[in-house]
C-alpha cells in the first residue's frame, strides 16, 4: 500500500479490507488489553463518578462500556477513556509519550453506526486511528515547547475515526481535525505527574472533544485547518502513512502503573531473589531518567497517587514480588508503606538522554548486614523489541476481567480473536452492563 501525502485523503479513502492480516493481529492484542483494563477499571472511584456524570449530565440511549445507564455518544467516549484511564495499564508509544487506544476504543463504540460495522472494519478503523493519533501525539510534541496530555492528541485519532464511519467528505473530515485539535485538553502532563488526581492523562475529554468534534462538522460547524497535521514542519511526520505502521510500536503493560516506573519495577523483581527476606533492605536506591524521578509521591493515598508513585510501585514488587491491580488499591499495608519510606531516587545522565525512545533504571539495594547488590540497568517489558506473549496477555486480560465478567470473559475473548470474522455487533452486545 502507498501512501497519499494528504493525511486527509488517506484517512478517508484507505481501503480497510486490503490491511495487512499482521496489522488485524495486532489491533485484537491492543482491543483485548484495552478491554480487559476497562473491565479491571470498573471498581475504582473513578468509574463511579464517570458514570453518574455522563447517565446525567450527557443525556441519550447509547449503552456505557461495563456500566448501568445510557448516555450520548459524546458521554459514552467520556465515560469510556475515563474508565479505561482509571486503571493505567493499558497500551502507549514511546515518541508520542502517551496513549491512543485508551480513547479510540470508546470513541469507536460511542456511535451507533458502530453496530453496522463488519468486524474487520471495525478493526480496520481501530488501525486507522492508531496511526493518526500516534503522528498527531509526536507532531504535537515536535512543535510545543510544554508537554500536553494524551487528550491533546488522541482526540484527533478519535475525531478521524468518527468522520470515516460518519461518511464525511474531505472538506467536513478536515474541518473535523481541526476542531478536535483546537478543543482537545492541552494540559499540563507535569502538572498531573507531580499533583496526581483523576485528571490522569486528559483522554476522557480526548475522546470526548474527538466525537464532538465529528459531529459538528457533520452539522456544518468549520474548524480547519489542522496544524499538527498540515504544518510545513511537521510534514515528515505524516509522510509515510500507509508506509510505516506506529500499530506495531505500542507498548503493553505488565503492571497497572505509569510507565515510567516500570523500569525500576524490572530492576527491583531482578534483585529480589538475591535477598532472604525484603525486611532487611534499609535502603532502596533507584537510578532512572527526569521523569521518573518525578513518581515522588511516597505514601500515596489514593490509586491515582499510587499509579503515579515509583517508590510505591518500587516496594510492592520487592515486597510481595509483584505488582497487580490490588497493589494500587490496598494502600494500607505497613511492610509496604514502611519499604516506600526507603526509597531514595537519583537521576543518570545517560538515561535522560535516552527519553522518550527509550526508559531505563537500574536499582541498589542497601542489607542490614552491610552488603550491597546492583541490578544491570533495565527496560520494562511489552515493547516491541521485549514483548510480553499472547499468552501473557491472555493471563493479564482474565486477571483483570475475570472479577467483573466471570465465564462471559471467555465469550469476550474469543469474540475479540476472531473478531475479522464476525459483525462489530457481536462484539458490542458483550461490552454493555455485565
Amino acid at each position: 500500500m502507498t501512501t497519499s501525502h494528504s493525511p486527509v485523503d488517506w484517512i478517508r479513502h484507505t481501503d480497510l479490507a486490503t490491511l495487512d492480516p499482521a496489522l488485524l493481529t495486532q489491533a485484537k492484542r491492543c482491543l483485548l488489553d484495552l478491554v480487559g483494563v476497562a473491565a479491571g477499571a470498573t471498581q475504582t472511584e473513578l468509574a463511579d463518578i464517570a458514570r453518574r456524570f455522563v447517565t446525567t449530565q450527557h443525556g441519550g440511549d447509547r449503552p456505557l462500556l461495563f456500566a448501568a445507564g445510557r448516555s450520548s455518544p459524546t458521554g459514552v467516549a467520556l465515560h469510556g477513556a475515563w474508565l479505561i484511564d482509571a486503571l493505567d495499564a493499558h497500551d502507549g508509544q514511546v515518541l508520542a509519550k502517551g496513549h491512543a487506544g485508551v480513547a479510540l476504543m470508546p470513541g469507536l463504540v460511542a456511535l451507533p453506526e458502530a453496530r453496522h460495522l463488519s468486524g474487520r472494519d471495525f478493526l480496520g478503523l481501530l488501525i486507522l486511528g492508531y496511526e493518526v493519533a500516534t503522528r498527531a501525539g509526536i507532531a504535537l510534541h515536535a512543535t510545543s515547547p510544554d508537554y500536553h496530555t494524551s487528550g491533546a492528541w488522541n482526540a484527533l485519532g478519535v475525531a478521524a475515526v468518527a468522520a470515516r464511519l460518519l461518511g464525511l467528505d474531505d472538506e467536513r473530515l478536515h474541518h473535523a481535525l481541526g476542531i478536535a485539535e483546537f478543543y482537545g485538553p492541552r494540559s499540563q502532563m507535569m502538572r498531573c505527574i507531580d499533583h496526581p488526581t483523576m485528571l490522569k492523562d486528559g483522554s476522557g475529554w480526548g475522546a470526548m472533544t474527538g466525537i464532538s468534534a465529528a459531529l459538528l462538522a457533520q452539522a456544518g460547524f468549520s474548524g480547519a485547518p489542522a496544524l499538527t497535521m498540515t504544518s510545513p514542519e511537521v510534514g515528515g511526520v505524516w509522510a509515510d502513512l500507509g508506509q510505516r505502521w506506529y500499530l506495531h510500536e505500542q507498548y503493553f503493560k505488565a503492571y497497572p502503573v505509569c510507565r515510567w516506573a516500570q523500569p525500576a519495577v524490572e530492576a527491583i523483581l531482578n534483585l529480589r531473589e538475591t535477598i532472604d527476606d525484603p525486611k532487611n533492605v534499609s535502603r532502596i536506591e533507584i537510578i532512572t531518567f527526569h521523569e521518573a524521578r518525578r513518581l515522588h509521591v511516597v505514601h500515596p493515598s489514593s490509586t491515582e497517587e499510587a499509579q503515579y508513585s515509583l517508590p510505591w510501585s518500587v516496594a510492592c514488587a520487592l515486597g510481595r514480588g509483584t505488582l497487580d491491580a490490588q497493589a494500587i488499591t490496598d494502600l494500607a499495608a505497613p511492610e509496604l508503606r514502611a519499604l516506600a519510606s526507603r526509597v531514595r531516587i537519583q537521576e543518570r545522565v545517560a538515561f535522560n538522554a535516552c527519553f522518550p525512545a527509550e526508559r531505563w533504571a537500574a536499582a541498589r539495594l542497601h542489607l542490614s548486614d552491610g552488603r550491597i547488590v546492583e541490578s544491570a540497568p533495565c527496560e520494562a517489558r511489552g515493547n516491541p523489541h521485549n514483548p510480553l506473549s499472547d499468552e501473557e496477555l491472555a493471563a493479564k486480560y482474565h486477571a483483570l476481567a475475570d472479577p467483573l465478567l466471570g465465564e462471559q470473559t471467555a465469550t469476550l475473548y474469543d469474540i475479540i480473536m476472531t473478531l475479522e470474522e464476525r459483525p462489530a455487533s457481536d462484539l458490542l452486545a458483550q461490552l454493555g452492563a455485565p
